[in-house]
């Protein structure tokens, strides 16, 4: 069974032959790309295109990876035999099963997404070097090999805060996902919001697209920006006029708290919209 994405999710030829590519050769997909573009909802849609279980695990700046393999609570231990307890002789008990082991004892193949990997300790991916290559590792505290029943398919996310080593690299097969031109934008939308008015819909994708191509921004508006904007838009019933008669080149976007998010963008397009209009007037 091929991925081509899903009712809910528009893919290129690229990104479907990616995954698929990834999927055959049994190696862990690493996905790039600008924040906003889909990287995780593609971990989402893969899963219920392949008709099996997502687990997620997502990677912040203090996680370990020995936290997706298992956790062992030794204080708990300790405190329990303190008081007596009869749990205390199994050791078990005290051992939290990361998101590797849930995958790997999993009865059917399951989607693994390791969710912005980049966020994490430099030397995180290569702590899973191993895992993820034979499928397998060893718990200490019990002398047991937990070995993957099925091998997942193994979806990891970077928004390249920093660089990946090179030794984890080469056991992943790469792709990176390019921001979506105006028509597939279309189609994206489309998919959020059915029925929009096509005037409507070029309208907006006109301003965004413009305000992508404003140099100088800290930080771009990304599709699921574009997603929100579009349903306040629709929500508080804005005339079209106002978006199709607008000159860019004056004036900010109406509701634009969806689409900037820091006060140095709505100062740049503050200063840019002050100085068209002053060249107008002149």
């Amino acid at each position: 069974m091929a991925f081509t994405g899903t009712d809910r999710y528009i893919t290129t030829p690229e990104l479907s032959l990616a995954v698929n590519a990834a999927v055959t050769l049994q190696k862990p997909l690493l996905i790039k790309g600008e924040p906003g573009t889909g990287k995780t909802l593609l971990a989402e849609q893969v899963a219920e295109a392949f008709g099996t279980r997502l687990i997620q695990w997502h990677i912040k700046s203090t996680t370990k990876a020995q936290q997706g393999l298992y956790e062992y609570d030794a204080v708990s231990r300790l405190r329990d035999s303190q008081l007596g307890t009869e749990r205390v002789h199994d050791i078990r008990n005290y051992i939290k099963k990361g998101k590797l082991w849930e995958a790997f004892e999993a009865e059917e193949r399951v989607v693994l997404l390791i969710d912005e990997i980049d966020k994490a300790d430099i030397e995180f991916p290569n702590d899973l070097l191993t895992e993820l290559d034979k499928m397998e590792f060893f718990v200490y505290e019990t002398g047991e090999t937990i070995k993957a029943k099925h091998r997942p398919i193994v979806i990891i996310t970077s928004n390249n805060e920093k660089e990946l080593p090179d030794a984890f690299l080469r056991r992943c097969f790469f792709h990176y996902i390019q921001f979506p031109d105006a028509e597939t934008m279309k189609a994206i939308v489309e998919v959020h919001h059915q029925g929009i008015k096509a005037q409507l819909l070029k309208d907006a994708l006109d301003i965004f697209f413009d305000l992508r191509k404003v140099p100088g921004l800290k930080k771009k508006p990304t599709t699921s920006e574009l997603i929100d904007w579009l349903k306040l838009i629709l929500s508080d019933d804005i005339p079209e006029d106002v978006l199709r008669n607008r000159d860019t080149r004056k004036a900010i976007p109406p509701l634009y708290g969806a689409l900037l998010k820091n006060e140095a963008d709505v100062a740049l397009l503050e200063r840019l919209a002050f100085m068209n209009r002053r060249e107008s007037a002149q």
